[in-house]
C-alpha cells in the first residue's frame, strides 16, 4: 500500500506507481497530512466529495485546508484554506471548477478551484451545516442543518425557500433525488416527505412501517435511477422503499456484528440503468460491508476495527471508493480490485476437457498456489516429470483408474489419501472438493423447469411444521422439496424428506441449483432401496444393518432385542436425518467427507459403527424412551472413532452379508436431463397422491365453503354492523337535531336579551344624544346671549361716545350761537344806528322764506328718504323673516337627524346670524345717520330761536332713549334665559329679539318725525309769513 503525505507541500503527485486492480486489500493509496514542528502531529481529513465525472476529488481537514485530487492526472493541488473546520462538502456544480463547502460558523462558501477566490458567502443558518445536495442540473443546492434546510440558487448564491420545524422535532437530511424534480425530507420521527421541486407542494409521505421493524432512522441512500430508498439507524436492519409503489418492499437483515448504521453509500454500475444493487453500510464497528440488496449476500468489505472508516463517498462512476479513516487519513480504494474475487467465476463451474486429462486455468492456479514457494527449475523439471508419469499411466489405463478421475482435475484415490492422512477436507475447498466427488452435472434448464412449476402444494405449509427463523433458509428448504416432489412423485408423499434435505439446505442456500443436485445425488446413491416398502420403512436396508451389527457385536444386538428396539428405533432415525441430529455441524462435515469418498455402503457402516461406539451407554439402558432420546439427541461419541470403526466394518465385514453386495456403486446424475426417479411402489404413492389431492380437494371445497361462510358471515356482520351504524347515526343526528334545537331557542333567548340590551342602550343613547343637543342649545343660546350683551355693550358704548361727543358739539354749539347772538346783537345796534328797519325786516323775512323753502324741500326730501329706507328695511325684515322661517323648518326637519347635521346647521345659522346681525348694524347705522341729520337740521333751524332748551331736551330725551334701548335688551336678555328651558329650538327667541329691535326701531323712527314735525311747527308759529305792502322802491 503506497502512502502519500502531503506535509507543507501546496501541490504534487499523489503516488509514484498506481497499484491499480492488484492492488492490496484494494487501497490504491493511503493520505495523510503531517505538521511537522515542535510536536509533529497529522491534520485530520473531515469529509470528501467526488465531482460529476468521479475523476477528481475534494477533501477538507480539520484546519479548513481543501485539497484537489486529480485522480486521472495523478495530481494533488491545495486550492484554499477556510482557518476553520469543515462540515460538507459539494463538488458536482453546475460550473465545474467551482465547490461548495459549510463551516464550523454555520456558513457556506462557494469556491474557485481554478482562481482560488472567494465566489459566495451564504448565511442563514443557526446550527451546523451536517449535508449539502445539488440539484443534477448544478443550479440548486439544498443546505440542511438539524433546525432548518435552505434552498439556494447557485447563479444567484440567493436563498429561494427555507423549511423550519418544530425543535421537538428535528431534520435528518433533504436532498434531492437523482434524475427528478423532487425534493425528499427526512425527520427524525421517521416521516419522510417528498416535495414538488418547482411548486414546493407535498406529493406525497411515505407510510408508517409495519409494526414489529420501526426503527429511528439516521442515515438514508437512493438509487441513480431514483426508484428505491434505503433507511438505516441504530439496528442491524435496512428498510427498502419503493419510491415509485409508496410502500416498504424489504428489510434487509445485516449480520450480528452491526449493531447501528452510521453511512449508506450505492456503488453505481455502469450496466444496471441506475438500480444500483451494491450497497456500502458503515456500521458502528467503523466497517463498510458491501452488499447485494436483491440476493442479500455480503460481496466484500472494507475497513477493519485497528483501522476504522468515520465516513466514505463513492464516485459517480463507480471506480473508486474514498474513506477518511478514524486514525485522520485518507483512503482511495479501487472497485476493480475490490471486487475481482467476486467477478471470478465460480469453482464449480469449470469442466474436463474431453479430449483429454488436460488442467484448467483454474485447477493450474490452485496447483501453483500450492507449490508457489518451489524454484522455476524444479517446477519444471517437476512438471515433466509429472507428464511422464501421466503418459505412462495412460499406456497402462485400467477402469479403476478411470473410475478415479473426477471433474476439475482431481483424483478420488489422491483425495481418498488426503482425507486419510487429515481426517477431512480443508474446509476452504470442501463445497468445490463435493461437486467434484458426486460430479454434478448442473442441468440449468432442467432446474429452471423445475422451479418454473412453483411450490408444490405438499410443502405450502411447511412452516406450521417446521417453524424455521430464517425466512431465506425456509424459502430455499421449501423450492429445493418442491423441485423434488415435481422431479419424482415420492418425495412429495416421504414424511422425513425435509430432515432428508435440510442439511444440505443450509449448506448451499446461495445455490439452489447446487442444492439441489446434491440432495438429488445422495437420494439416488446413498438411499438406495429406501423407498421399495413405501409407506414403511426400508426393510431390507435395516436387516443389512442388523446382519451387520448381529456380526460385529451380537451382545450389544442382544441388548437391543431383549428390551424390543429394533432396528426402526436404533437404525432408521439416524438414517432418515442422515445423523444430523446426533452430530455437531463440524463432526457431520467430517463425515460426509468420507461417505462421500468412499462406495455408498460406508454410510450404513458408518450407521453402525455409531451404535457399535455407543454399546457402553445403550448397555445401560433399560426402556424403550431411553433408547429413543438416545438416537435423538447429541451423545458423548468420538466422531475420529466412529470414522475408524467404520472403515473397519468396511474391510472386517463378510461378503455374504457386506451391503456393497447389495447396493449399486455411485452413480452421478445424468447431464441436460435428469434422471427418472421411478424405485418405489408407484400404485401406492399413486394412491396417496390421489387420496391426498382428493383430500386437497375436499380441504379446498371446504376452505372455500368455509370462506363463503366467513363471508356471508362477515357480510351480515357488515350489514348488521352498517345497520347499527345507521341506527347510530340516526340517534346521533336526532340528539344533534334536539341539541341544534335547544341551542337555536338558547340563541334566540340570546338574541332576544340582546334585542332588549340593545333598545335600552339605544334609549340611552338616544337620551344622551337629547342630552347633548340640549346642552349644545344651551351652550350655544349661552353663546348667543353672550354675543348680544357684548353687541349692546358694544352698542352702549358707541351710544354714549357719541352722545358725549354731541354733549361737546352741543356745548361748542351754544358757544357759537352766544358769540352769533353777541355778534347779532352788536350789528343789530349797529344796523339800526345805520341802516332803516324795513330793510332790515324785508331782507329778514326774505332770508326766513328763503330757509322755509329750503327746509319744505328738505323735509320732503327726507321725507321721501325716510320711506325709501323704511321700504328698504320693510324688504330685509321680510327676507330676514322668510329666511327664519326656512331656518325654523330647517331646524325643525334636521332636528332627527344625527349629531354631524346638527353641527353643519349651527355653522349655517352662525353665518346668516351674522348677515342679520350686519343688517341690523347697516340699519341702526342708517338711524343714526338720519337721526343726526334730523338733529343738525333743527340746531340749524333753531340757531337763531330761543329753542335752544327744546334742543337739549331733544338731545336729553334721545340720550334717555339710548339707555332705555341700551336697558331693554337686559332685560328681554333676561327673559330669553327664562323662556331658553321652554322654548323647542333657539330660533324663536332670536325672532322674537328681532321684532322686538324692530318695534323699537319703528318707535325711535316715529318719535324723530314726530320731533321733526313739532319742530316745524314751532319755527312755523314763531316765524308767521310776512306781509309785504304793496309799495315801491324809490330812488
Amino acid at each position: 500500500m503506497e502512502r502519500c503525505d502531503l506535509g507543507e507541500r501546496r501541490r504534487g503527485r499523489i503516488w509514484t506507481r498506481r497499484a491499480g486492480a492488484a492492488a492490496p486489500r484494494g487501497v490504491i493509496v493511503n493520505i495523510i497530512h503531517s505538521v511537522q514542528g515542535y510536536h509533529s502531529k497529522t491534520v485530520h481529513f473531515l469529509n470528501v466529495a467526488f465531482n460529476c465525472s468521479g475523476d477528481s476529488l475534494l477533501a477538507g481537514d480539520r484546519q479548513g485546508n481543501i485539497y484537489v485530487f486529480d485522480l486521472n492526472g495523478n495530481r494533488f493541488n491545495l486550492v484554499q484554506r477556510t482557518m476553520q473546520a469543515c462540515t460538507a462538502l459539494a463538488f458536482n456544480l453546475r460550473r465545474k471548477t467551482e465547490f461548495l463547502v459549510a463551516l464550523a460558523d454555520y456558513s457556506v462558501k462557494c469556491f474557485d478551484t481554478v482562481t482560488q477566490e472567494l465566489v459566495s458567502w451564504m448565511r442563514g443558518h443557526e446550527s451546523s451545516v451536517s449535508s449539502i445536495s445539488v440539484h443534477g442540473c448544478g443550479k440548486y443546492a439544498i443546505t440542511t442543518s438539524t433546525d432548518t434546510a435552505q434552498l439556494w440558487d447557485l447563479d444567484t448564491f440567493q436563498r429561494i425557500r427555507k423549511l423550519n420545524v418544530r425543535q421537538s422535532v428535528g431534520i435528518q437530511k433533504v436532498f434531492f433525488l437523482p434524475l427528478s424534480n423532487t425534493i425528499l425530507s427526512c425527520f427524525k420521527d421517521n416521516s419522510v416527505f417528498a416535495w414538488e421541486f418547482d411548486t414546493l407542494h407535498c406529493k406525497y409521505q411515505l407510510p408508517s412501517p409495519v409494526e414489529g421493524s420501526v426503527l429511528f432512522y439516521k442515515v438514508f441512500a437512493v438509487t441513480r435511477d431514483g426508484q428505491i430508498l434505503v433507511a438505516g439507524g441504530k439496528s442491524n436492519h435496512l428498510h427498502l422503499w419503493s419510491l415509485e409503489l409508496k410502500q416498504l418492499i424489504r428489510i434487509i437483515q445485516m449480520p450480528e456484528k452491526v449493531r447501528a448504521v452510521r453511512h449508506l453509500e450505492f456503488l453505481p454500475d455502469s450496466f444496471d440503468g441506475g438500480s444500483n444493487q451494491l450497497l456500502g453500510v458503515l456500521s458502528q464497528d467503523n466497517i463498510m460491508r458491501f452488499i447485494n440488496i436483491e440476493t442479500c449476500k455480503l460481496l466484500f468489505d472494507i475497513g477493519s476495527p485497528e483501522e476504522g472508516i468515520s465516513t466514505a463517498a463513492v464516485s459517480p462512476n463507480g471506480r473508486y471508493i474514498a474513506s477518511v479513516m478514524k486514525n485522520g487519513s485518507l483512503n482511495l480504494y479501487s472497485v476493480q480490485a475490490l471486487t475481482q474475487e467476486g467477478n471470478k467465476p465460480p469453482p464449480f463451474m469449470f469442466k474436463v476437457v474431453e479430449d483429454g486429462p488436460k488442467y484448467t486455468p483454474e485447477a493450474n492456479k490452485l496447483i501453483t498456489k500450492v507449490t508457489s514457494g518451489r524454484s522455476e527449475g524444479p517446477w519444471k523439471s517437476k512438471q515433466s516429470k509429472i507428464q511422464s508419469t501421466l503418459l505412462k499411466l495412460q499406456e497402462n489405463t485400467s477402469l479403476e483408474n478411470k473410475e478415479n478421475e473426477l471433474p476439475g482435475g482431481l483424483n478420488k484415490k489422491r483425495l481418498r489419501a488426503l482425507l486419510k492422512g487429515f481426517g477431512e477436507y480443508p474446509a476452504k475447498y470442501r463445497m468445490f472438493v463435493w461437486r467434484s466427488l458426486l460430479q454434478l452435472p448442473e442441468n440449468h434448464l432442467a432446474f429452471s423447469s423445475l422451479i418454473d412449476r412453483g411450490i408444490h402444494s405438499a410443502f405450502v405449509n411447511i412452516q406450521k411444521e417446521y417453524p424455521i427463523k430464517s425466512r431465506k433458509l425456509l424459502r430455499v428448504l421449501q423450492r429445493t422439496l418442491s423441485c423434488l416432489a415435481h422431479w419424482s412423485a415420492i418425495f412429495a408423499e416421504t414424511r422425513y424428506m425435509p430432515l432428508l434435505a435440510f442439511p444440505f439446505v443450509k449448506l448451499f442456500q446461495n445455490n439452489q441449483l447446487i442444492c439441489f443436485e446434491v440432495v438429488a445425488t445422495v437420494v439416488v446413491n446413498f438411499c438406495q432401496h429406501w423407498f421399495e416398502y413405501f409407506p414403511n420403512p426400508p426393510v431390507n436396508v435395516l436387516s443389512m444393518m442388523e446382519n451387520v451389527l448381529a456380526h460385529h457385536d451380537k451382545e450389544l444386538l442382544q441388548h437391543l432385542v431383549k428390551y424390543n428396539v429394533t432396528s426402526q428405533v436404533y437404525a432408521w432415525p439416524l438414517l432418515e436425518t442422515l445423523l444430523s441430529e446426533v452430530l455437531t455441524r463440524e463432526e457431520w462435515l467430517k463425515v460426509f467427507d468420507n461417505i462421500f469418498s468412499n462406495h455408498p455402503s460406508y454410510f450404513l457402516m458408518v450407521v453402525v459403527a455409531y451404535i457399535v461406539c455407543s454399546r457402553a451407554p445403550l448397555l445401560h439402558c433399560n426402556q424403550a424412551a431411553d433408547f429413543e432420546y438416545f438416537f435423538h439427541h447429541r451423545n458423548n461419541v468420538d466422531i475420529n472413532v466412529v470414522i475408524k470403526e467404520a472403515y473397519h466394518l468396511m474391510e472386517a465385514t463378510p461378503l455374504e452379508i457386506h451391503p456393497q453386495r447389495m447396493l449399486d456403486d455411485f452413480t452421478p446424475l445424468t447431464k441436460g436431463q435428469y434422471p427418472v426417479f421411478n424405485k418405489y411402489p408407484m400404485f401406492i404413492v399413486d394412491y396417496q397422491a390421489q387420496e391426498r389431492e382428493k383430500i386437497r380437494q375436499e380441504e379446498i371445497e371446504y376452505l372455500r365453503e368455509r370462506q363463503l361462510a366467513h363471508e356471508s358471515e362477515a357480510k351480515a356482520q357488515e350489514q348488521k354492523a352498517e345497520d347499527e351504524v345507521w341506527y347510530r347515526k340516526q340517534k346521533l343526528l336526532q340528539e344533534a337535531k334536539e341539541q341544534r334545537r335547544k341551542i337555536l331557542l338558547e340563541e334566540e333567548e340570546k338574541l332576544a336579551e340582546q334585542r332588549q340590551r340593545l333598545a335600552v342602550v339605544k334609549r340611552e343613547l338616544r337620551v344622551k344624544e337629547l342630552q347633548l343637543l340640549d346642552a349644545s342649545r344651551r351652550r350655544f343660546l349661552n353663546y348667543q346671549q353672550d354675543q348680544l350683551q357684548m353687541e349692546l355693550k358694544r352698542l352702549d358704548n358707541e351710544i354714549a361716545r357719541r352722545a358725549s361727543m354731541r354733549e361737546q358739539e352741543t356745548a361748542a354749539a351754544v358757544e357759537d350761537v352766544e358769540l352769533r347772538w353777541m355778534e347779532l346783537e352788536s350789528q343789530k345796534q349797529l344796523f339800526e344806528q345805520v341802516a332803516e328797519e324795513n330793510l332790515a325786516k324785508a331782507e329778514q323775512k326774505h332770508i326766513d322764506t328763503d330757509w322755509k323753502l329750503q327746509a319744505q324741500r328738505r323735509l320732503r326730501r327726507d321725507d321721501q328718504d325716510r320711506e325709501k329706507s323704511y321700504r328698504e328695511i320693510v324688504k330685509l325684515l321680510h327676507d330676514n323673516r322668510v329666511k327664519e322661517a326656512e331656518l325654523l323648518k330647517a331646524m325643525r326637519e334636521t332636528e332627527e337627524k344625527k349629531w354631524e347635521d346638527v353641527v353643519h346647521n349651527k355653522a349655517q345659522l352662525e353665518e346668516e346670524q351674522k348677515a342679520a346681525a350686519s343688517a341690523d348694524g347697516q340699519r341702526k347705522q342708517f338711524l343714526d345717520d338720519k337721526t343726526n341729520d334730523a338733529l343738525e337740521l333743527a340746531e340749524k333751524l333753531q340757531r337763531e330761536d330761543g329753542c335752544f332748551e327744546r334742543l337739549c331736551d331733544l338731545k336729553s330725551r334721545c340720550t334717555e332713549r339710548g339707555v332705555e334701548v341700551q336697558q331693554v335688551p337686559r332685560s328681554g336678555n333676561v327673559c330669553l334665559n327664562d323662556m331658553s328651558t321652554l322654548a323647542s329650538s333657539p330660533h324663536m327667541s332670536s325672532e322674537r329679539r328681532r321684532a322686538e329691535l324692530a318695534h323699537r326701531e319703528r318707535e325711535l323712527m316715529a318719535e324723530v318725525w314726530q320731533l321733526r314735525q313739532r319742530l316745524i311747527s314751532q319755527a312755523q308759529a314763531r316765524h308767521p309769513p310776512a306781509h309785504f305792502p304793496a309799495t315801491t322802491w324809490s330812488p
